[in-house]
């Protein structure tokens, strides 16, 4: 059975036996209010006075009906003598009930109720956020036949090397790559991206996605189960089971606090009646009262729907961070190690400098390049067609005689013109000594065509991400610094890059192991380091970082399992968005401990000196501060990816 259909079977939070409970709790206690109202109470307030009057009678229902969502619990955690929220509240609503306080009692068992209602809520909203992805699958898939026809079959029945047809405005029902066709894909459902990609054969596709222009055909590459999109579910879920260790301090905390407050609830009980201070069902009032202000409730729920929804909103922008303890770790990340090729590039050559001479002779050595190169495979080939086909400048014809010699370049005839693009060996020292002194850092191609008397110098360098330099920027001014790039490759390669970019530090020619020593190197001045790369090519030094980070990972099933943060999409972008949501995480989570604490102290105190009733305690301390926690939590789902706004603002013409 697949991920979604599992999900649509779970019943929503608002229609489970627990809601229902709340729900009578809370229509028992109004018609209890209004029986109150209209004939009063019958019987006083006292030792085992339990009210018999009708309002009474309907509060003390409502008690029952609604503690019966906690009574189980807190009483068999009552009998192993580990006290928990749920033993306190079913301590309060008892004793309330048998001293005649059937309102309060009442109160208590609906408005906990609520509270946990909500909690219960918030987690769901964020797992179900997760898995409506999966929805986005489509039910149906068109299978090729051997003979070209299709037949329509549910998607989960879909096998590796099948065959499927796509049409414009179908979304994509499997991972696979395809084998005929070229479209523009929406991969916003994975990545976060809402920019369409052109993609034609041989490209890979993924399930859930949107084609929204030609018609294409597939093969698929991955069953349902094992689908990117399936992957990315089963791993957000993984990771919200992962506590952060503040979440692991503040159990520890309640551990201790909950029966430290049991036991002064009682000293408050006892003490005061036998000092002849006061009336003692009047301190024991207090006592339940300052039992019940104590519940940890909002301070236990303050961090794990922080981090759920959290981790949810991440997700849904295309960032899987595996854990609360991850995501505590990237809010406090200080400085940022990377990869050179293919994180601050594309991993593709392309050229950067281009001089003829003679000048005018531009456009017709171009033509003559564009035909040599159409036929070759190599990278230094492709930059250079790629370079004319930017300028509009197509070959006149193929290239004759055409002749690859290894490690020196192409010799080549067009219409008659015999023309030479490789190294100094190939095209002689004396036409490559022409050009002088020469830019550090990049490749150089020279040419060569003697029957015109012609030649040129092309400079080639790893073709830097355009998104590179402004996230960057964007890190620098969150206070992450220094950014260090950490390569193998020479030290002018790296130093171009890295001025393009805006770069603190360089350090190149490092083999693996003198990158995971720099790592290191960086946490001993910088406490938390973060390293990205492209893909499982520096595991070593992702592993030595406190938070590896791995980007354009939505092909790489080994890479989305190996990294702590994984960045589906090759979109530097996103991690300065990572880094924004997870400080905001962790300032709610302080905030929400902060308030937490700050309204049981205040309470408690009222509570101690008679002036905060049962009934206030319970709305203000427990569902008010389970309220206002869990709000908080979920305003984390308007962290968004500010650039990727920008752009569709920038699209669309919209200001942002």
């Amino acid at each position: 059975m697949s991920a979604a259909s599992t999900d649509d079977k779970r019943p929503s939070p608002w229609t489970t036996p627990f809601a229902i409970r709340a729900y009578a709790a809370g229509i028992l206690w109004l018609l209890g209010v209004a029986a109150d109202a209209a004939f009063g109470a019958k019987e006083p307030a006292g030792w085992l006075a339990i009210r018999l009057d009708l309002a009474g009678l309907l509060f003390t229902a409502a008690s029952v009906i609604g503690g019966m969502n906690f009574f189980g619990t807190g009483f068999r955690a009552l009998l192993r003598l580990r006290l928990d929220m749920n033993s306190l509240m079913s301590i309060a609503i008892v004793a309330a009930i048998l001293i005649g306080e059937p309102f309060e009692a009442a109160t208590l068992a609906f408005l906990f109720s609520v509270a946990e209602l909500l909690e219960r809520y918030a987690v769901d909203r964020s797992n179900r956020s997760v898995a409506e992805l999966l929805k986005l699958t489509p039910e149906q898939a068109e299978r090729l036949r051997p003979d070209s026809t299709t037949e329509t079959i549910a998607a989960r029945e879909l096998r590796v090397g099948d065959r499927v047809r796509i049409r414009p405005g179908d979304r994509i029902g499997a991972d696979g790559r395809i084998v005929a066709g070229t479209s523009a894909i929406n991969e916003a459902t994975l990545t976060g991206e809402s920019m369409p990609k052109t993609k034609g054969v041989g490209e890979a596709v993924f399930s859930g996605t949107l084609n929204l222009e030609g018609s294409l055909d597939i093969e698929v590459t991955a069953d349902a189960s094992h689908s990117v999109m399936a992957r990315m579910v089963a791993l957000v879920r993984e990771a919200q089971s992962r506590r952060a260790p503040i979440e692991y301090f503040v159990q520890r905390f309640a551990r201790i606090y909950t029966p430290a407050v049991t036991v002064l609830a009682l000293l408050v009980a006892i003490i005061p009646p036998i000092l002849g201070r006061g009336d003692a069902l009047e301190w024991f009032v207090r006592a339940l009262t300052l039992l019940v202000v104590a519940c940890p409730c909002a301070l236990v729920i303050a961090t794990p729907v922080t981090v759920v929804s959290a981790l949810t909103s991440a997700a849904r922008h295309g960032v899987l961070i595996k854990g609360g303890e991850y995501l505590e770790k990237v809010g406090s990340v200080r400085a940022l190690a990377t990869d050179k090729t293919g994180t601050l590039t594309l991993g593709r050559l392309a050229v950067s400098d281009f001089k003829v001479l003679p000048p005018q002779e531009e456009v017709e050595l171009l033509q003559l390049l564009a035909a040599v190169e159409a036929r070759s495979e190599h990278p230094i080939g492709k930059a250079i067609t790629r370079y004319s086909e930017e300028r509009g400048i197509n070959g006149p014809a193929d290239a004759e005689a055409f002749r690859a010699i290894p490690g020196q370049g192409i010799k080549a005839t067009v219409n008659g013109t015999s023309i030479l693009v490789g190294t100094p060996e190939l095209v002689g020292e004396t036409a490559a000594s022409l050009w002088g002194h020469l830019r550090p850092g990049l490749t150089w191609i020279f040419v060569e065509v003697p029957d015109r008397g012609l030649s040129a110098r092309i400079g080639l360098t790893d073709e830097i991400r355009p998104e590179a330099a402004p996230a960057l920027a964007e890190l620098q001014m969150l206070g992450v610094r220094p950014i260090v790039m950490l390569t193998g490759d020479n030290e002018g390669s790296a130093q171009l890059v890295a001025h393009a970019v805006g770069l603190d530090q360089v350090r190149a020619r490092l083999r693996p192991e003198q990158k995971v020593a720099a790592v290191e190197e960086l946490r001993i001045a910088h406490k938390v380091v973060a390293m990205i790369g492209d893909g499982v090519n520096d595991a070593p030094s992702l592993a030595a970082a406190d938070v590896g980070i791995a980007m354009g990972v939505a092909g790489s099933p080994a890479a989305i399992e190996t990294a702590d943060v994984a960045l589906m999409a090759d979109d530097l972008r996103k991690l300065p968005y990572t880094i924004r949501l997870a400080r905001r995480a962790k300032r709610t989570i302080r905030i929400n401990i902060a308030l937490a604490i700050g309204l049981k102290l205040l309470l408690a105190a009222g509570a101690l000196s008679g002036q905060v009733r049962l009934a206030v305690a319970v709305l203000v301390g427990d569902l008010g501060a389970s309220l206002v926690v869990t709000i908080n939590a979920l305003r984390l789902a308007s962290v968004g990816d500010e650039s990727r706004n920008r752009r569709r603002s920038e699209t669309t013409g919209t200001a942002t």
